[in-house]
């Protein structure tokens, strides 16, 4: 519990057995609930996560999106946070974001990779990408958005109610940023810096391929 509200995180994963391990371990003991959602894994990421206290839950459809919507589905805290299994979100931060979530008095809380700090953490390439899918966000929703990709975020379960989540796939991560500018009357935004290191494990996303699905989706989820 955190100021009496229970808090689940949820965690996505796809052959991470490598970095779950060093995720769960920083996984601050207030936490109530850590939901691994393993998306058809072929290594031992699902092992690893159960003999580390996680509650492990199976999706056999590959999808980030797909993922996440299965989680949400058995998550049971007031406040649910997220991060990948990869190591590249600090688990450190969830208290300091938890804290920001309460006093700025927000519903969704964007934990933003930027400005990165790490030199290593992400390339020019990447950078770039978010910029243009930011940018594209913030002036299709007209509200600025520094990090439209991040995939940790810090939000209050109750908001979910009021959201039409629709991908699959990478595209999720901005999709419910969407949703939740979408909603001002229910749904109060915030975002806040993070600081973000170099993943472990393969890389599953395709820049250029992922980059343009997600600009189109931005694209057509406005206009539809």
């Amino acid at each position: 519990m955190y100021k009496d509200l229970k808090i689940t995180v949820i965690i996505p994963c796809l052959n991470e057995e490598q970095g779950i391990e060093l995720v769960l371990n920083r996984m601050p003991e207030f936490v109530d609930e850590v939901i691994v959602v393993d998306n058809n894994s072929t290594d031992r990421t699902a092992d690893v996560a159960e003999s580390l206290g996680a509650r492990v839950i199976r999706e056999d459809v590959r999808g980030y999106g797909r993922a996440y919507k299965r989680g949400f589905g058995f998550a049971t805290g007031d406040i649910i946070v997220t991060l990948d299994g990869d190591h590249s979100y600090p688990p450190d931060a969830i208290s300091y974001l938890l804290e920001a979530l309460l006093h700025l008095k927000v519903d969704f809380l964007n934990a933003s990779r930027f400005p990165v700090q790490d030199s290593e953490a992400m390339s020019f390439k990447h950078k770039f990408g978010n910029l243009v899918l930011s940018l594209a966000m913030s002036l299709l929703y007209f509200k600025w958005v520094r990090d439209s990709q991040s995939g940790m975020w810090v939000f209050r379960r109750e908001i979910l109610k009021h959201m039409n989540l629709e991908s699959d796939g990478m595209a999720f991560s901005e999709e419910i940023k969407i949703e939740a500018l979408k909603h001002p009357g229910e749904i109060r935004f915030a975002e806040l810096s993070i600081l973000y290191s170099s993943r472990l494990g393969e890389i599953k996303l395709n820049p250029w391929r992922d980059g343009f699905y997600n600009l189109w989706f931005l694209v057509k989820k406005r206009f539809r």
